[in-house]
């Protein structure tokens, strides 16, 4: 096992990997920008260092710097965590140059999934159903529009470079192609620096199912069972849960064994996901994610294997220590993404101080968070505040224990999107397990959304106050709850 490893990321996910590093006896080191030097990851590791200004371009960005601190320190590996430089070919290359251990696959297997387009042609070769579409890159935009007719509408253009939800249009009709092919082939350029896209048929109702999977140096892989990820914003997760409501012991098990072949095509080592679309009995493989997902919590929660430390037990060439028929479910888990955004505002992101902060507890909940109360949410990252996660014995039970847990949770300072989350799990269509991808706007959330705010501004007002007994502070929770509320009631007028 490593004696010393370097987290080059921040908030939840560093303090999660240095929470798997200090129960394996590793010592760990953070790496923060200045506007972090204060966050609790960064307190909470055993060595921190600077490594440039706010801006992540600067700082979080900067693999060179990120290596230099852990050559200097006598780091033996990397955990990149996710975003930043956790799928960056380049940066697990260098990493490799310098003798220290990418925690991760190697940067030749990131590479090959790196560009969707090549991604797309490896899994054709290794029998892996793909979604209709191109299988090379599109620039002319009549012979594209032509494609499209094709293929048939309605149609997706993706960025081939693309991640994170961006870089995806979806197109009805050939007049309206062009201006959508101009528009990603900008944000692709714009975000990636590649403007190279590529077309797909769009398929109806879709349910984005991935499957979470562990690989060896030793040609050894296994699904550690899949999650749920269907409701998002612009093809952001928002709520995922394990197992999905939608599968049978016989379709768990070809998605599964589908994953695993997916793996293997190219070489995979340490943890990954691999990604479908489902609809109406077909599935389709989408990506493969070279990290550890946001959502590996629930994998954990229902399969009680511990992914990080896995990770970090793989990257030292230990073989896996069981076998598919090991892994077994037990229960349901969700997790809700607690954002600093206003979903009553196109989920704007919400930066700010958190005034007051009590997070949930009690039987069957996690929270994985990177805050506190005091904490400044920065205009220059991603704006989550935690993961919250619930566990039951069966789906019903998560659900009530998530609805119970988001009751409990005061954030004042910022607006977040925990109506959201609320007006969603309340919904007869999420209980009834009818889930796709379009769930948000199929059954109008954000009007539940305007809601749930309204009825919870005396529950806001009551629960903050129990965090303090001074009547000004208590003022202060009760003026937040009701701007928010009368801001809700001028946009639903």
């Amino acid at each position: 096992m490593f004696k010393k490893v370097l987290i080059s990321n921040r908030g939840e996910i560093a303090i999660r990997a240095m929470r798997a590093c200090r129960e394996l006896g590793v010592q760990t080191v953070a790496v923060h920008s200045e506007a972090d030097k204060n966050a609790l990851f960064a307190k909470y590791a055993d060595e921190a260092y600077n490594i440039g200004p706010a801006p992540s371009s600067q700082s979080y960005l900067n693999g060179d710097r990120i290596i230099e601190v852990a050559l200097e320190c006598g780091a033996e590996g990397i955990h990149p965590g996710y975003g930043f430089l956790s799928e960056n070919a380049k940066f697990a290359r260098k990493c490799e140059e310098a003798g220290i251990t990418f925690i991760g696959p190697s940067s030749k297997a990131i590479e090959q999934m790196g560009s969707k387009i090549a991604a797309r042609n490896t899994m054709i070769e290794a029998g892996v159903p793909v979604v209709p579409g191109t299988n090379e890159a599109i620039s002319d935009p009549e012979e594209a529009a032509d494609i499209a007719d094709g293929i048939g509408y309605p149609v997706i253009i993706k960025a081939s470079a693309g991640g994170g939800g961006i870089g995806m249009k979806i197109v009805h009709s050939r007049k309206d192609f062009n201006n959508a092919l101009h528009s990603i082939q900008s944000v692709a350029e714009s975000a990636f620096g590649d403007s190279t896209v590529f077309i797909e048929k769009y398929v109806e109702e879709p349910r984005h199912i991935e499957f979470q999977i562990l690989a060896d140096k030793y040609g050894d892989a296994v699904y550690v069972m899949e999650r749920e990820c269907s409701i998002q914003r612009r093809h952001q997760k928002l709520i995922e849960e394990a197992p999905s409501p939608v599968m049978t012991p016989e379709l768990r098990q070809k998605m599964g064994e589908t994953a695993v072949k997916a793996a293997k095509a190219i070489g995979y080592e340490n943890a990954g996901t691999v990604e479908f679309l489902y609809s109406k009995g077909d599935f389709y493989f989408l990506e493969v994610n070279t990290r550890l997902q946001v959502e590996h919590t629930i994998s954990e929660m229902i399969t009680g294997i511990d992914l990080a430390k896995q990770q970090l037990h793989i990257a030292c060439g230990e073989p896996l220590p069981f076998k598919q028929e090991d892994i077994t479910i037990r229960g349901w888990a969700i997790e809700c993404r607690i954002n600093a955004e206003d979903p009553l505002n196109d989920f704007a992101p919400s930066p700010g101080k958190i005034r007051r902060y009590r997070s949930a507890g009690g039987p069957g909940i996690r929270v994985d968070s990177g805050v506190h109360m005091g904490y400044t949410i920065s205009p220059y990252y991603d704006s989550m505040i935690s993961k919250l996660c619930a566990w039951g014995s069966d789906r019903d039970e998560a659900i009530d224990r998530m609805q119970r847990a988001l009751y409990e949770y005061v954030v004042v300072g910022v607006t977040t999107n925990i109506p959201f989350h609320k007006a969603v799990l309340r919904h007869p269509a999420f209980r009834e397990g009818k889930l796709t991808t379009h769930f948000i706007d199929d059954y109008n959330i954000i009007d539940d959304v305007r809601k749930v705010v309204e009825e919870d501004s005396a529950k806001g007002a009551t629960l903050a106050s129990a965090l303090s007994n001074q009547d000004q502070k208590v003022a202060a929770v009760t003026a937040a709850v009701s701007s928010y509320v009368n801001a809700a009631k001028k946009q639903t007028k």
